[in-house]
């Protein structure tokens, strides 16, 4: 229950509409047992056992509430009855009729008042859980299957709307329609409904043991849909390789081991469901039959209760199997969606180590300098950086070098505070990052990274997220500073092209011109650059390399560089071994020292 207590939060904006639901559920209870008392009178009708009563029945209290209510139908036909008795069966009929059709127009107001609460809470849901995603740092998601992470949120909230959010119209209507049920029972025959209230315990004990083990069930079903979408997600992306190296059949079996175990494993939860349906069926028509029996003697041997009252009461009994059933199923659907509850709120109740600190500081412009002081940094055991300090004036390019795995790129991820370091600091102005938002730090920055990461819509929209209000002229003429334009103005739609999936339609050095007009029409003060040529061939990286020249004047840089004739220019060179800083100075400063910076420069074959 403590996962649906989190997830009620969700639906509270829409109380209204619960409330309504209520009413709504209120009425439907109390008119599904109007319409089952109401067979009473037509039965005595037909029967022609009803009592002649001329004088209307006085009030006595709720003592008498059984006989008061008896009397006053019996008064009721017997106006009828002077009136013609033909005009009573057709009353009574119409009586019956119209109240199943208010019963069934209050279920039809209750449904349709919930459907919004429903719909509401799962949007909401999914909402926050999109805004968690993008808020965690990226360390969460290397430890995360990207298919896992869509299952929960496509299927994990799904089932959370058919589970606990289905017994938000149990709590009220099925409850209630028992209440009034019972109490209606209650008022016919005391006796013979405390021996139903004997076997309900048994009844429910017997359903809950089918039930134990599907929360545990269905966590293996909704984990392993979390693995066959990641089989999913991860041969899309990786297509050119499976088929490159005829792995077809490699992935084909990875895909369909997982499909088996879903199957064998839904099997299982499925029946384990279905067997509850049947089985609390079967024990509402033994505890039926038991009350035919026993309330059989009492009509015929005892003669304690009239045949018109018991057949209703009949009517009664079997008008709580239908509420009873759905309670018992929804015990069942609680168990599944706690699973779901547990997977979804596992993302939305972790804490990002990077959130901003209550007090923190919105920065607006950059002025002096990038410090990074003594910093010490790990993804997991080793470190990556130790005791690393460099400082970057304003206006200045700074270049990382270094072979593979030197730390070169993890300055990015820090000085961006896609990571926290682990030791040290790193400082704008002499403001510690962590003491800054993310979103202000991030403002003064601009992005270039090796991979070219765009997004399956228009040239237009792709370059827009470096400035979401820029003008077409203003695209335009990042376009032109990233070198872009004369590729770009000759696609069928000019800037509104759709450029395919991850910019597919593009080729390489077209993808990454794209990636530095995104950064030039955010115009940011300081430019961190990722290896961004390292991966085109030598056309475009001389294409790239004028765009990002012309994109790198007057401000502060950060490049870090596999091919060092692109950072011939820059103001210091930092060469670095294994995290620590082995070599710095102009280029040809450092090939005079004939150190490791000049040994990698011969082996790229560049003086």
């Amino acid at each position: 229950m403590n996962y649906f207590k989190q997830i009620l939060r969700f639906a509270k904006p829409y109380k209204g509409y619960a409330v309504l639901n209520i009413i709504s559920n209120i009425f439907y209870a109390l008119f599904g047992t109007l319409a089952m008392v109401s067979l009473f009178p037509m039965l005595n009708v037909l029967f022609g056992k009803s009592k002649r009563i001329d004088s209307k029945p006085i009030w006595e209290g709720f003592s008498g509430l059984k006989d008061y209510g008896e009397d006053y139908l019996n008064y009721f036909v017997t106006q009828k009855a002077n009136e013609g008795n033909d005009d009573v069966l057709i009353f009574m009929i119409v009586l019956i009729i119209s109240l199943f059709l208010l019963k069934n127009i209050f279920n039809y107001l209750a449904m349709y008042f919930i459907t919004f609460l429903r719909n509401g809470t799962l949007k909401d849901i999914r909402n926050e859980l999109y805004d968690k995603i993008t808020d965690l740092p990226l360390s969460y998601f290397s430890e995360k299957r990207k298919g896992d992470i869509m299952a929960r949120i496509s299927t994990d909230v799904l089932e959370i709307q058919h589970s606990f959010l289905s017994i938000l119209e149990l709590i009220v209507r099925e409850p209630l329609m028992i209440l009034f049920t019972i109490t209606a029972m209650l008022l016919i025959s005391v006796k013979l409904t405390l021996f139903v209230f004997i076997f309900i315990p048994i009844s429910g004990f017997l359903i809950s043991l089918v039930g134990k083990s599907l929360k545990r069930k269905s966590d293996k079903v909704q984990k392993e849909q979390g693995e066959f979408l990641s089989i999913i997600e991860e041969t899309l992306g990786g297509l050119k390789i499976i088929k490159g190296f005829n792995s077809e059949n490699i992935f084909s079996r990875k895909f369909r081991e997982s499909t088996t175990r879903f199957f064998n494993f839904s099997n299982t939860l499925l029946n384990r469901k279905n067997l509850a349906g049947p089985t609390s069926e079967f024990l509402g028509i033994s505890v039926i039959a038991i009350l035919l029996w026993y309330g059989g003697q009492m009509v015929l041997q005892e003669e304690s209760l009239d045949p018109s009252l018991f057949i209703a009461y009949m009517a009664l009994a079997y008008n709580i199997l239908t509420p009873a059933k759905a309670i018992s199923k929804a015990s069942y659907s609680v168990k599944k969606g706690n699973a779901a509850a547990e997977r979804v709120l596992e993302i939305l109740n972790t804490v990002s180590p990077l959130k901003d600190k209550p007090n923190a500081i919105i920065i607006k412009e950059f002025a002096s300098t990038i410090e990074l002081k003594n910093v010490y940094f790990k993804y997991e055991n080793d470190y990556v950086l130790k005791d690393f300090s460099i400082t970057v004036e304003k206006g200045k390019t700074i270049a990382l070098v270094g072979q593979s795995g030197s730390g070169k790129s993890t300055i990015s991820n820090l000085v961006t505070r896609f990571y926290d370091v682990n030791k040290g600091s790193i400082t704008i102005d002499g403001q510690d990052i962590r003491d800054l938002t993310k979103h202000s730090l991030r403002e003064l920055m601009g992005l270039v990274t090796q991979d070219s990461i765009l997004f399956n819509d228009s040239v237009k929209n792709n370059i827009l997220l470096g400035k979401e209000n820029a003008s077409d002229e203003e695209v335009i003429e990042a376009l032109k500073i990233a070198n872009a334009w004369e590729f770009v103005k000759d696609l069928p739609k000019g800037i509104n092209t759709n450029i395919g999936d991850s910019g597919n339609k593009l080729s390489g050095g077209q993808k990454q011109r794209l990636s530095i007009a995104r950064a030039v029409l955010k115009n940011p003060p300081i430019m961190i650059l990722d290896e961004a040529t390292s991966a085109l061939d030598t056309e475009s990286e001389q294409l790239v390399q004028v765009a990002l020249e012309n994109m790198m004047k007057n401000r502060t840089s950060i490049v870090i560089a596999h091919r060092l004739s692109t950072i011939k220019n820059a103001h210091t060179i930092i060469v670095m071994r294994k995290g620590k800083i082995v070599e710095q100075g102009k280029h040809q400063e450092l090939l005079d020292k004939k150190g490791v910076y000049s040994k990698l420069v011969k082996m790229q074959s560049i003086q």
